[in-house]
This record gives C-alpha cells, structure tokens and sequence, in this order.
C-alpha cells in the first residue's frame, strides 16, 4: 500500500492557470483572515458535486440514510453538470463526486467522471461499494477516476451493519476485489483504491484489522475518520471510547463538546464548495439539508454566485462570527477529521 503514485499523478494534472489560481486563493483567504473582511481573488481549488440523495443503506448519522431530507431528493442530469464542469474546468483542480447519497445509483455517473477526466481534472468519488459489478469495475477504471474510495466501517458483517445498516461486507469485499483485478488486469494505476474506516465505538476494535484486511485485498491506502453525531452533547452509543478517534471531549459536568475552538475563519469558503444534484450551491459539506443556499446553478453562473454579493455576506459573517452559523457549530474545519 501507498499513495506516492496518487500525489504524482494529481500534481501532473497541474496547469499554470490551476496553479496560479490556488495561489490567488491562498493569498486571498490569508488576507481575509488578517483584515477581518472577505476578499476572493480567484476561484474553487476543489469542488464537490452530488450525483443523487439516494442511497440503498440506512446508516444513522446520515440524511441519506434516514431519509430525513426537506430540500427535494433526485439525480444529477448531464446538462446541468457539463454546463457547470465547463464553467469551473480551466481553474479547478480536485473534483469530488459525492455529497449525499450512493454515486452508482445514478446511471450516468460513469459519463460524468469520464467527462471531468478528459478535461484533466483530479476525479474522486466515495461508495459504500455494493454496485461494484464487473461491469461497473471495469467502466469505472475506463472512465479514468483518480481515487476510489470506499467506505468499509467494520471488519466483520456484525460490526458493519451496525453502522451501514442494510449493508453486507461480503459485497464490499468482492467488489473491492474485482475493482484491484481489474486493475491489474487492464494495466492501469488509476483509480487509486481507499479504505475509509469510520471509527465508531462499535468498531474502534477493528482498527488493526482494516488495515490487515486492505493489504490482503490490495488496497492502495486506509484512512481513518472520526465520525460526526448529530446529538453528540449528551453522547452517543457511537462516540469511540479512545479519545484519539472521537471529534469530542467529554467536560466535567457530564457532557459533550466538540473539539474545536470554531475560530472565526475557515478555508473552505474559499477554495470549495458544494453543488448539489439540482444545481444549488451551498458552502460545504457540512450543509447537508442545504440551509444555506448561495446561488441557483439554473438561473445564475457560477461567476456570479462564487463573487456574488450573497456569498459575500456569508464570508462576512463567518469572520465575524463562526460559533453563530448553525452548520458551523458541529463543523470539524480546523481541527482533526482523519485519526
């Protein structure tokens, strides 16, 4: 396992146009952080992109799987996403499909990755690996996504369901298994194949074994990552008992609370962003029922809402004020998400 192939093969995508625009972002997001007022001199490094809110498992701390939603549920369509793709290509670097829900379950997913790759832009997608077909396998591979990463949350059926319930680790296994075949077999060093292990108390034992499991599997890397709870003050059957794994501490008086300071800045609103299957744009990844709607994909350009006066006002609150932003106060942004 390894990821020196990865890092190379994402910074041969490099142009001078991405690299000079995440220059001009930098710069300008430590600006904002010293003045206190938002500047945006370039646009997103990375942008993360929802194919659909459906999602065949049930896991519970996840919307998708609740089926908890109130803004409306559906498929990513190619229009809309060409029409944004070719918007945001000559200056994005890293694009992320995956907000909410399964990727796979969008029929033209595989379109999509393909279309992004030939524009030479980093591809990576997150799938809790139960449609990893043969045919699947080998389109994904065809289609040219950079990273693969899937998400395994148990080493065993009895822990795995406990959090992916609905699940089966047995079609995870065999579809990471055809996915490294294939690989080999069609010569190909992409994509790059991930373990993600979210640690939760149930499985915090399994630690050792995933990693075990993915070298005798031939997975690429394993990451570890601290799982967000909704209704942490007062714990949760899921919070991990080693401090190391978990996003909060418990006080004196009995309670919960997140580990972070929540400081009045946040890299995220300047060099990415989200857009969810209808073409909304929202802040990150921690707005999942889209609270915060900056601008509408279908009625405006991406130019004029990443700019825009709304977005703008955003920023703006967020460097005065973070800890007042309701998605901002379960928000990890600044402190430890990968154990």
């Amino acid at each position: 396992m390894g990821n020196g192939w990865d890092i190379w093969n994402g910074i041969s995508k490099a142009t001078p146009q991405r690299v000079i625009n995440a220059v001009r972002i930098w710069s300008s997001y430590h600006q904002s952080k010293i003045s206190g007022k938002p500047n945006i001199n370039g646009w997103p490094v990375s942008i993360s992109i929802e194919p659909t809110t459906s999602c065949n498992l049930r896991c519970p701390e996840c919307p998708s799987g609740l089926r908890s939603f109130t803004r409306p549920t559906g498929m990513l369509q190619q229009p809309l996403f060409k029409n944004s793709i070719d918007q945001l290509a000559p200056k994005l670097s890293y694009l992320i499909f995956y907000f909410q829900g399964e990727p796979y379950l969008n029929p033209g997913f595989l379109d999509m990755v393909q279309y992004a790759s030939n524009k030479g832009i980093y591809t990576a997608t997150s799938t809790n690996a139960h449609y990893l077909t043969h045919e699947n396998a080998k389109r994904t591979i065809e289609s040219g996504l950079d990273r693969l990463i899937i998400s395994i949350d148990g080493t065993a059926q009895d822990t795995y369901q406990s959090y992916r319930v609905g699940g089966s680790l047995e079609k995870v296994i065999e579809g990471t298994k055809r996915i490294v075949a294939l690989k080999k077999q069609l010569k190909s060093k992409t994509p790059h194949v991930l373990f993600q292990f979210l640690v939760v108390k149930p499985n915090e034992h399994q630690v050792p074994e995933v990693y075990k499991l993915a070298k005798e599997l031939g997975v690429d890397e394993v990451v570890l990552k601290t799982a967000q709870i909704y209704d942490y003050e007062n714990g949760s059957d899921l919070i991990p008992v080693q401090d190391k794994y978990s996003r909060y501490r418990k006080t004196p008086d009995g309670k919960y609370a997140i580990k972070n300071s929540l400081d009045n800045h946040c890299w995220k609103m300047w060099h990415s962003c989200v857009i969810t299957w209808d073409g909304k744009v929202v802040p990150c990844c921690f707005d999942k029922d889209a609270h915060f709607v900056l601008g509408d994909l279908s009625q405006n350009t991406f130019e004029e809402i990443w700019f825009g006066e709304k977005y703008q006002r955003f920023r703006a609150s967020l460097l005065k004020s973070r800890k007042e932003i309701e998605i901002c106060k379960n928000c990890t942004e600044g402190t430890k998400v990968w154990a």
